[in-house]
């Protein structure tokens, strides 16, 4: 399956970009709607992954200081190579953008994988909407993305 990639800006796509991640964190995970729309919205850069129908089936954000977040997938594409294009797609962004290091925080299962491309622990582990994270910084130079279709 082919996936294609657009980096978009919150005031012409936010519809797309709030329809997505409502589904997947306020719908889905069940977290606070208010917790999910904040002020760097309006100024981050923003990535939708469409499927070969051109529907909008995952999305993410890099903010102005290189912090990759609010990553929403589709429940039925994540077993697919999506979240291999979305990183891909925010790196290079990061990359145009001037941004030497990109940072996530990330659930503890994740970590490990994480550290396999190129990520190092910054700071301790801390709690976000009642879920333990690590934060976690990479230098776009040396980030190593394998292939992930093969991980599930």
């Amino acid at each position: 399956m082919t996936f294609t990639t657009e980096s978009v800006d919150w005031e012409r796509s936010q519809n797309r970009l709030k329809a997505l991640r409502e589904k997947v964190f306020v719908l889905e995970w069940r977290l606070p709607r208010e917790a999910e729309f904040d002020e760097h919205d309006p100024k981050a850069y923003h990535v939708l992954v469409y499927d070969p129908d051109k529907e909008p089936i995952a999305t993410a954000r890099l903010t102005l200081q290189g912090e990759i977040g609010r990553v929403a997938v589709k429940r039925q594409h994540r077993h697919l190579g999506v979240y291999k294009v979305l990183f891909k797609a925010l790196i290079k962004l990061a990359k145009t953008k001037q941004l030497p290091i990109v940072k996530v925080n990330l659930s503890l299962d994740s970590v490990p994988y994480h550290t396999k491309l190129g990520f190092e622990p910054v700071g301790q582990v801390f709690m976000d909407a009642g879920i333990p994270r690590q934060r976690m910084g990479c230098s776009t130079e040396r980030f190593s993305l394998p292939d992930v279709s093969k991980m599930h």
